[in-house]
């Protein structure tokens, strides 16, 4: 009782001082009108520079999850250069092993995916008639394509050599994202060593330039506040993600499932999209329960599973570790999930509520910036309605 009294006052005194902030703001048709315009030409900018600034805020985030470790291995007195090679090192040697050791498997399931269309008609016959018309209406789509727009006179020769143009345009096309991951793959780490190695740096420069006592240690204060925070969520969502990834890795290899490493770590990078990632999570081992059992409901066991695991670790461990101040509401992680899928694709729906958190947790810190950070707070009305971002 004491506990749920405490949040209350807490969250009563954070109203209090949004609605102050809320009444010294005095509306300005001429600032409003200028912020919309930045905020447009922000958006462009970051879709213009993808390149550059996804691998930037991917070591920010990298940063912050890893602060924790860098802090333990200089307190072994470590030092901090030294201290930043080894995380990246073992970060970067883990994502090499776990990534070449799903790659042959995956590519086989990708092979394997429209022989499973057949099946999927054999074992859903109310549903055949169906996915045989999108079936069609795809081999049609992807028949013109193949044609450009030109009749088939040449019969089978002709479909040989448009194979193997395809072919060749695929393994080009492969080749080119390969090597764009591997580029991207060496900013990140070069810009995660220099943040590792000498992040601390830039903020004694900014304390430096900051006027009074008072305000650089309120500016100390802050700094450590955010990021003591950030990483504390950061490290307790990819913990939790973790254990998700091995329980639904465990669950499919006890069921003698092929590659249960392959759908842990499906299930691991799933659990960081809120919503779409279960639910795609749900089909995919459906799939693969389906191509791999005799019968439907053989089938059913490994996403009902999986599910539980979510609700489980969703509805009821997270949220308990993270507490309220780490609650987001849902509406707004939705929303930022589909625009930083717009904005930047599968890499930006993965960030976009590790970003949405941060700005939570700095708006928070920062008292000119509480009405936002209320906003973007889980709903007051009830305990057990509120969701934790994961």
């Amino acid at each position: 009782m004491d506990a749920a009294h405490g949040d209350d006052d807490e969250d009563a005194s954070h109203i209090r001082q949004a609605q102050r902030e809320v009444a010294r703001a005095t509306p300005d048709t001429a600032k409003v009108c200028l912020v919309v315009l930045t905020m447009l030409a922000v958006l462009a900018a970051l879709s213009a520079a993808a390149t550059i600034v996804l691998p930037l805020l991917l070591a920010l985030v990298l940063n912050l999850l890893l602060a924790p470790a860098k802090r333990l291995l200089t307190r072994l007195h470590l030092p901090g250069t030294a201290a930043a090679l080894v995380l990246i090192t073992v970060l970067f040697a883990l994502l090499v092993g776990v990534g070449a050791a799903i790659s042959v498997p995956a590519s086989q399931w990708v092979a394997r995916a429209p022989a499973g269309v057949v099946k999927l008609q054999q074992e859903l016959g109310a549903l055949r008639k169906p996915i045989a018309f999108l079936r069609k209406a795809f081999d049609q789509v992807h028949h013109a394509l193949d044609q450009g727009g030109q009749p088939a006179e040449k019969g089978v020769q002709k479909v040989a050599v448009q194979q193997s143009s395809d072919m060749g345009d695929f393994g080009l096309s492969v080749l080119q994202g390969t090597q764009a991951a591997v580029g991207q793959a060496l900013m990140v780490a070069v810009l995660l060593f220099f943040l590792l190695a000498g992040g601390g740096s830039l903020l004694r420069r900014l304390v430096e330039i900051v006027p009074g006592f008072g305000d650089k240690r309120r500016v100390v204060e802050v700094a450590i506040e955010i990021e003591n925070n950030i990483s504390a969520y950061l490290f307790t969502i990819t913990a939790m993600n973790l254990l998700v990834g091995v329980a639904n890795g465990l669950q499919m290899w006890a069921q003698g499932l092929p590659d249960a490493l392959l759908w842990g770590t499906a299930a691991f990078l799933l659990n960081y999209i809120p919503i779409l990632g279960p639910l795609t999570g749900v089909m995919l081992f459906f799939f693969v329960g389906l191509f791999s059992t005799d019968g439907i409901w053989w089938a059913l066991l490994p996403p009902a599973i999986y599910l539980a695991i979510h609700v489980a670790e969703g509805e009821v461990i997270t949220p308990m570790l993270l507490a309220r101040r780490f609650t987001l509401n849902p509406v707004l992680v939705i929303v930022s999930l589909f625009f930083f899928h717009w904005l930047w694709g599968v890499t930006g729906a993965l960030l976009s509520v590790p970003l949405l958190s941060i700005l939570k947790i700095v708006c928070d810190a920062v008292p000119a910036l509480t009405p936002l950070g209320h906003m973007l707070g889980g709903p007051p009305e009830s305990r057990g309605g509120e969701v934790a971002a994961e």
